[in-house]
């Protein structure tokens, strides 16, 4: 023992351990072995959260399975000791960066020492084992999962889908203002037929929507849980009824549903739920990209482009040019949508890995899952409340531009055919005349008809 370190042990020998900390000798070899991205792409905090929850779930699961091994007494101070850690208290205990073993077995020993070694002082004795207690009838191989999903589920639920929600509902609020507002539709970047503003914010709110319910269609796969499948599968050491029991003890600890997942050898060795709800994020990712998008390019000017659309000013835009200001907010989302992307590229290569009984690229998975649903929360809120709300449709551009628009022809079809429909186009293009004009010039109908037939407003 030492000022500053205290020596601890494992099947390996001793290790010199900063006496501050409650982590032990496992944790210690790992710190050491891996400085990779050390402080910076260290183990999620929802992951150690979802294993605060896990081990307090185990311990209660355990005291009632088998009380002569998990007494109330270490039942208790081990849930004291979860408890801290699901709250964010012992963050500083929790060092280990993604970049380590697949299993996440070093994360899982960090876990059960930190609570194991809390759980002691709270005790006034050295009453738990990080091993024998802490990790009673558990494998690094069926908690890392199990905290995976965990987080996955939370994650989801509380973050991302009230982000995506509460975005829904400035879009309707936002059609309601609009009714009526007709302006050009555009496809391939070109001038189209018309459409009312109202409806196309009702594109954005629909597709966001949409992707919300295939979210909570990924929900359900999340739901199962690997605990009680110990090391490959087979549930060795775990007593009968601890998968049930345990999950039963996780729903009640988080308020979600969870259920233990009906074939281990699947829930250790396949990540396809997480690829499966992975892929739900990065839909909605992909329909906030164009949406941003759209919202640029309806911006875009002030005097040079579409113009269609006032979004707020909410800093300089230039180091250079007075003035200036930028669709800042559209610009992170799509920077967003791109790491999202570059996500699920990565856990889709990390899912197809590991052999037989294990996915050993499970830190790597977790990590890259949660970073896309915290930043994708964080990008709706921050696009939502410093854009959204603040757009302000021009009708004055949009009446402009819809009224210069060569495809309002289309309205003609039914009176002159499309070939000359498509004349009188090509005519007022040419010679920068007015639709009316190039019809009346081509013969195909006289002013007063035309007038008649031709109403773009009534088109949407």
């Amino acid at each position: 023992m030492t000022e500053d370190f205290r020596i601890e042990h494992d099947s390996m020998g001793e290790v010199k351990v900063p006496a501050d900390r409650y982590w032990a000798a496992q944790t210690q070899r790992s710190f050491e072995n891996f400085p990779i991205g050390r402080g910076i792409e260290t183990m999620p905090a929802e992951i150690i959260r979802s294993f605060g929850i896990l081990k307090k779930a185990a311990a209660r699961a355990n005291h009632a399975l088998k009380p002569e091994k998990m007494t109330e007494r270490k039942m208790e101070v081990i849930s004291r000791a979860a408890d801290e850690v699901i709250a964010g208290k012992l963050d500083a205990h929790f060092p280990l960066v993604v970049w380590q073993t697949g299993s996440g077995t070093q994360s899982n020993m960090n876990a059960n020492e930190v609570i194991a070694n809390r759980a002691n002082e709270i005790a006034g004795e050295k009453l738990c084992h990080p091993n024998d207690d802490v990790n009673m009838s558990q494998s690094s191989n069926d908690t890392f999962p199990t905290a995976m999903h965990i987080s996955a589920v939370m994650a989801l639920e509380d973050r991302l889908i009230p982000a995506a929600e509460r975005l829904c509902r400035v879009f309707r609020t936002l059609e309601e203002k609009n009714i009526g507002a007709v302006k050009s539709g555009r496809t391939h970047l070109q001038d189209a037929v018309p459409i009312s503003f109202s409806q196309e914010i009702s594109g954005w709110r629909a597709s966001i929507e949409r992707d919300i319910e295939l979210i909570r269609l990924a929900l359900g796969p999340l739901s199962e849980l690997a605990l009680g499948g110990t090391a490959v599968g087979t549930g060795l050491n775990a007593p009968s009824g601890f998968a049930e029991a345990a999950a039963e003890e996780i729903s009640a600890l988080t308020g979600k549903h969870f259920v233990t997942a009906p074939n281990k050898f699947h829930a250790l060795t396949s990540k396809d739920e997480i690829v499966f709800a992975h892929a739900a994020v990065k839909a909605m990712a992909a329909d906030l990209m164009k949406i941003a998008n759209d919202v640029r390019w309806l911006a875009s000017g002030p005097r040079c482009g579409l113009g269609e659309i006032r979004i707020p000013e909410n800093e300089p835009g230039s180091s250079i040019m007075p003035g200036k200001v930028n669709p800042t907010q559209c610009e992170q989302v799509t920077m967003v949508a791109v790491q999202i992307m570059g996500n699920d590229a990565a856990i889709g290569f990390a899912a197809s890995q590991g052999n037989f009984e294990l996915n050993v690229f499970m830190p790597v998975i977790s990590y890259n899952f949660i970073q896309s649903v915290r930043l994708l929360s964080e990008s709706i809120l921050s696009f939502t409340g410093n854009c959204v709300e603040g757009i302000v449709a021009d009708t004055e551009k949009m009446r402009y531009n819809l009224y210069n628009s060569l495809m309002l022809v289309t309205a003609l079809n039914p009176y002159i055919g499309y070939e000359n429909a498509a004349k009188t186009a090509k005519l007022a293009f040419k010679e920068n005349i007015s639709l009316r004009e190039a019809c009346v010039k081509l013969g195909f109908l006289s002013a007063e008809r035309f007038d008649e037939v031709f109403h773009p407003e009534e088109m949407v």
